[in-house]
């Protein structure tokens, strides 16, 4: 129980966490930076660690000298390729061997056929939206990879939408994170985050439900 009221302040009070450990343990804070956004987007089982409100923190902490911030966001950009890598590759391997393609009651083929053309049409652009949208995160390059996706495509894509993740927002972090405004609403932004874009994925996914079921 104490892990989990640990792990929750960890989440909505990043910013004081970091800068403690940044204190204690200096250019280490470069080493666990890269390890959670790697196990954030590389980890299918993951999906719960802070992505979005992590990097933004990491350029508020850039902009009062704490961080560098070239060389964070270069490694949050090598961290969040390999982990998509990483994700997208544990989703070609599991994928047959959890459905047993056609020799399973579980697998449809004409579901995996439509999955496969639809990340081989609309892929690319959900690879690099799902980028900003906490647990879309971390399942899309996993459904892909176990949808069959073009590998050399799947790459692009994720290096695309790692490189506009972690520069968009480390960037507002560094602009505008320690703004006064900001730095009093921050717990309220962290939620905002988290919340916001998991909105507006369920709505999105309601929305499409709706419209399959219309003949």
């Amino acid at each position: 129980m104490e892990l989990i009221t640990f792990f929750i302040d960890f989440i909505f009070h990043i910013d004081q966490h970091l800068e403690s450990f940044v204190q204690a343990y200096g250019a280490w804070v470069y080493v666990l930076l890269f390890l959670i956004v790697f196990v954030e987007t590389g980890v299918v089982v993951m999906p719960f660690l802070p992505g979005d409100s992590l990097l933004f923190i990491v350029g508020a902490l850039a902009g009062v000298g704490l961080l560098n911030l070239p060389l964070a966001m270069v490694l949050l950009i090598i961290a969040a390729i390999l982990g998509d890598q990483c994700n997208y590759s544990i989703g070609r391997w599991c994928g047959p061997k959890v459905f047993g393609w056609e020799q399973s009651r579980w697998f449809n083929r004409q579901a995996f056929d439509q999955a496969h053309a639809f990340y081989e049409r609309h892929g690319g652009i959900t690879i690099v939206l799902a980028r900003f949208m906490p647990f879309i995160r971390t399942f899309a390059p996993f459904v892909a990879g176990v949808a069959d996706m073009t590998r050399s495509t799947f790459t692009f894509y994720n290096v695309i939408g790692a490189l506009i993740w972690v520069i968009s927002l480390c960037g507002a972090g560094y602009l505008f994170g320690n703004l006064p405004w900001v730095q009093e609403r921050l717990s309220l932004i962290i939620w905002g985050m988290i919340l916001i874009p998991g909105l507006i994925a369920i709505a999105g996914a309601w929305r499409g439900r709706g419209q399959s079921r219309q003949p």
